[in-house]
């Protein structure tokens, strides 16, 4: 049987060291905020051909070095800047029909600051509910004691995300908010798991310490949990290097679901054991 709660200050100091580097950048360095949070413009021109995206963001790069660039199909492309003027806009979209001469603007929309302030809190809010949400689906399927432990876990992930992209700078946009909720949805049902397994071994192991039960319900649905990580990670990984389109999804999905994996054993579960524990103090010291 593995041994993975007496081993808590481990995990904990692994996550807290990872969390902290993350607020020390962000307090330095900030998030870079992408163009649906601080606003801007986003142009989407037609190739009309099959084109090669490096020569677009080098015609981009002599009118702009913040920007963000989306390959929308095969014939087209979405530029987002926060500082790029009407003028220069015009003789990007001039450079590029020099290079592709069939090339021509099809959309072009502002974003002001308010409407990014407003997505960026109606994006903190949805994760705000989720979290809510399951706190109240987990009490009542389970306990409170697991529900504050999963909640918790799911904290732990979206500081791990944030921490990661801060650290090595990468835009964060609304894409990393639907990334966000979907590695929330998944790393819950990921610890729901192990928390059931827990609650099936509470029916057979009567009255068996709490760090023996998480033990056991641990070694139990390992395997488990490492083969479904494992899977994920390597369609991922495959929808990262192949699908450039979608990689400010893909790649928040591929930070979050390791940290998910990690945080439904390691977190979650010793979390549990905490609060049983102290529960059990509580009671004692009030008989007392």
């Amino acid at each position: 049987m593995l041994k993975v709660i007496e081993k808590t200050r481990i995990w904990f100091g692994i996550s807290l060291i990872i969390i902290l580097i993350g607020v020390f950048s962000m307090a330095t360095k900030g998030l870079e905020l992408g163009i649906d949070f601080k606003g801007g413009t986003v142009t989407q021109i037609s190739i009309k051909q099959n084109f090669d995206k490096t020569d677009i963001d080098n015609i981009v790069k002599k009118y702009t070095s913040d920007f963000q660039s989306n390959k929308v199909n095969n014939t087209s492309i979405e530029i987002k800047s926060a500082n790029i003027s009407s003028a220069d806009t015009s003789l990007m979209v001039k450079d590029i029909k020099a290079k592709y001469k069939d090339a021509a603007l099809t959309d072009q929309e502002s974003i002001g600051a308010s409407i990014g302030t407003e997505t960026r809190n109606k994006a903190i809010e949805a994760v705000f509910i989720a979290c809510i949400a399951i706190l109240i689906y987990v009490s009542i399927r389970f306990e409170f004691k697991f529900a504050m432990a999963a909640i918790i876990s799911l904290v732990h992930d979206v500081l791990i995300m944030l921490a990661f992209y801060s650290f090595f700078q990468i835009s964060v946009d609304s894409s990393f908010i639907a990334a966000a909720l979907t590695v929330i949805g998944y790393s819950v049902h990921d610890t729901i798991v192990v928390f059931d397994r827990i609650r099936e071994n509470q029916k057979y192991i009567r009255g068996a310490d709490v760090t023996i039960l998480a033990n056991a319900s641990i070694t139990q649905t390992m395997a488990r949990s490492i083969n479904t990580v494992l899977t994920v990670l390597i369609t991922l990984t495959a929808v990262y290097i192949l699908v450039p389109n979608i990689r400010n999804f893909s790649l928040p999905l591929l930070v979050g679901v390791l940290s998910g994996g990690y945080s439904s054993i390691f977190i979650a579960s010793p979390f549990w054991v905490i609060f049983k524990n102290r529960g059990r103090k509580i009671k004692v010291n009030n008989a007392k």
